[in-house]
């Protein structure tokens, strides 16, 4: 048929003269291929073998993804990273893998995905734990530091102090982890304006929590 949709299925590798000469590309396995095809066709138990057979390379990602940026990961910090791989693999009807072309090992593509996904994470999470120590450090600036870290009061009343758009940009940036592409959409503001604005929130915030100074 003239418009019939193309099968989603990874077919066998096709040389190109113009690459005959580099084959350093280690070529897709007959199992990594059998196996993808099975997840794009959503056959029984395929997702769960696919799970299976690239954990342990979805881990290494994750552990030398946080040992490099000297991260400390707890085993359950570990274990929502991984999820969140996996996660973004499924997304949209597995659009991440049906964009392989099947031109090389499908580990390797894997790793790149990964990473993405574990570097995002990783940034949102020190993004989080920034902007509590910051709040920490400015609610009470004279005061000790069990009632500068439990005086939960002190951080609403900055948040409060921002008009409707800072404070919800702030929380969205800081406390949910999202990237300014996420709180563009989410807000209904062009990208570029997101950082400024965050600049100006904490300004503000940080003026609020010391007047004085």
């Amino acid at each position: 048929m003239a418009n019939s949709v193309p099968s989603p299925t990874i077919g066998p590798r096709r040389s190109s003269p113009r690459h005959d000469r580099v084959q350093v590309l280690v070529a897709l396995s007959e199992i990594d291929r059998s196996l993808l095809n099975r997840c794009l066709a959503r056959k029984p138990r395929a997702w769960e073998d696919f799970v299976d057979r690239f954990m342990g390379l979805v881990v290494h990602v994750v552990n030398h993804t946080a040992q490099c940026r000297s991260i400390q990961l707890s085993p359950t910090d570990r274990e929502d990273i991984v999820g969140d791989v996996f996660l973004a693999l499924v997304k949209d009807d597995f659009a991440v893998l049906r964009r392989f072309r099947g031109e090389s090992s499908l580990a390797p593509y894997l790793t790149v995905i990964a990473r993405r996904v574990v570097v995002g994470r990783l940034i949102a999470r020190r993004s989080t734990a920034s902007l509590s120590q910051q709040m920490a450090e400015s609610v009470v600036a004279k005061g000790d530091m069990e009632e500068r870290i439990s005086n939960h009061e002190e951080v609403q009343r900055l948040l409060d102090g921002l008009n409707d758009s800072e404070a919800e940009v702030v929380r969205l940036y800081h406390l949910e982890g999202q990237s300014y592409q996420e709180i563009s959409t989410a807000v209904g503001m062009p990208t570029n304006s997101v950082g400024p604005l965050l600049s100006r929130a904490r300004e503000k915030m940080r003026g609020a929590a010391d007047p004085a100074g």
